[in-house]
């Protein structure tokens, strides 16, 4: 995929948490918007809601302040602020994913420990384990991504478990992640899906599309290449397959099938046969990918008319 990426700005007034030595932990940015930041002085404040928040928070040793912030959407990521404002435009589904760089976001993205009552420092959260127990603050994550709904409320979204969407994903009106499914930044669905499986970083799924239960999707951050794998419309992946490589619109991975680029697959199409590299079918529409039960050979045959249909009262 070639980096042709969004060439213009963004901004938004956030809420800073910053711990007392002076490092920004997170942002909360409530209404980020496309464009040039406002010029004018009235423009420039920030809502009073926001003013309201500052303050200091003693039980985590940090303090509120509101910032403001632009950027140009075609540059690598520079700050803290700058990589927290990209993940909200993703996750308020202002842009989609792959759209805008994100070149140094893992790096200005810090570690910290994301609590009940809000980030904060991960030495602090070490030495004050008494007083957070006796506040009952308590950790549901260590890490650079927080969850998604801390941040932002997805409209018309229904997500299992919270703890397993991370601030950076983008979910389109209609879509379901069940309790195993998995959505990472910078990746979602493109229409109404059901989400079962593993969405991994710069993957998007297309509308009406079932990932099916412990299903997997490569992405980019752990090593192999940089295709961007993409899942087309009214497609399925069986319960516990795998891709790594694009799924047309259409059609259907067979449960349990682990397919990467480099497989041979058996095509039977047209009255002809022929063994290809998966790779050669990547995106192509209306395909059924199976194993032979007979021989263990991978085969892909046409599949005839439109794909699956989701259940309309579970993604209304």
């Amino acid at each position: 995929m070639s980096d042709n990426y969004l060439t213009e700005k963004a901004w938004g007034h956030g809420l800073a948490t910053v711990s007392m030595d002076g490092i920004l932990l997170d942002v909360w940015f409530p209404s980020p918007e496309l464009g040039a930041a406002p010029k004018s002085d009235l423009q420039w404040f920030a809502p009073r809601e926001l003013d309201e928040m500052v303050g200091q928070d003693e039980v985590r040793n940090v303090r509120t302040e509101v910032i403001r912030v632009e950027i140009d959407l075609d540059a690598p990521v520079a700050s803290t602020q700058d990589a927290y404002l990209r993940l909200h435009l993703l996750s308020h589904l202002l842009v989609r994913p792959n759209t805008i760089n994100l070149e140094g976001l893992i790096p200005n993205l810090p570690i910290v420990a994301f609590t009940n009552r809000g980030a904060m420092s991960l030495d602090d959260f070490r030495s004050r384990t008494m007083t957070l127990r006796k506040a009952g603050v308590v950790a549901h994550s260590i890490d650079k991504f927080p969850r998604l709904v801390d941040y932002v409320t997805p409209e018309r979204v229904r997500i299992a478990d919270a703890n397993r969407v991370r601030l950076g994903a983008y979910l389109s009106p209609g879509t379901t992640i069940m309790h195993e499914g998995f959505v990472n930044f910078n990746a979602g669905t493109l229409g109404a899906s059901m989400v079962e499986g593993r969405i991994s970083q710069g993957v998007v799924v297309g509308d009406g599309s079932d990932i099916g239960g412990g299903a997997s999707i490569m992405g980019t951050l752990s090593g192999g290449g940089k295709h961007r794998v993409e899942i087309g419309q009214r497609a399925l992946l069986g319960a516990n397959s795998g891709i790594g490589i694009s799924i047309g619109d259409d059609s259907v991975v067979e449960a349990g099938l682990y397919l990467t680029a480099g497989s041979k697959v058996t095509l039977h199409l047209d009255g002809r046969t022929q063994v290809v590299k998966a790779a050669e079918l990547s995106g192509l529409p209306g395909l059924l990918f199976r194993r032979n039960s007979l021989n263990g050979a991978i085969e892909a045959i046409a599949r005839d008319g439109k794909g699956i249909e989701l259940n309309a009262q579970l993604h209304g």
